[in-house]
């Protein structure tokens, strides 16, 4: 089960924070996407090190804490994406079909003209596809 989503801009500035939990949850969701921005760093400036492509955008598990895991996404942008799931078993082709879903969302959501850049994303409209999204997380691999 997803029990958070974020979009974090190029300058680690959140744009959109979302938690599907009780809201004494949402505080340790905002502090684990927030630690996870490291690692997508030591990624995106180590790629020896840490295994994917310069050109992947898809950063796969960033790590596993307590009873969550954590999954990251970097756009052409450097806008980061951030999954956190409280499945323990994952498949790899379902997250990336959902972090495919979500951008698309995002591409949608700040080609309004009326989006600021940078700024975050207010758009009840992408709230509402989000929440689509996250709902048919691991049903089908088709999107």
């Amino acid at each position: 089960m997803i029990v958070c989503v974020a979009v974090v801009g190029h300058q680690n500035n959140p744009l959109y924070i979302q938690s599907f939990t009780e809201a004494d949850d949402a505080l340790k969701l905002h502090h684990i996407v927030h630690c996870s921005l490291d690692v997508v760093d030591e990624r995106v400036n180590n790629p020896k090190r840490s295994g994917p492509m310069l050109n992947e955008t898809f950063l796969g598990l960033l790590y596993p804490i307590e009873n969550y895991k954590v999954y990251g996404y970097l756009t052409n942008t450097k806008v980061k994406f951030i999954l956190v799931t409280t499945d323990l078993d994952v498949k790899d082709a379902d997250v990336r079909n959902f972090f495919r879903r979500f951008h698309a969302a995002y591409v949608d959501a700040v080609s309004n003209p009326f989006h600021v850049p940078g700024k975050k994303i207010t758009s009840r409209t992408f709230a509402e596809r989000v929440s689509t999204i996250v709902k048919s997380f691991g049903f089908s691999s088709a999107g």
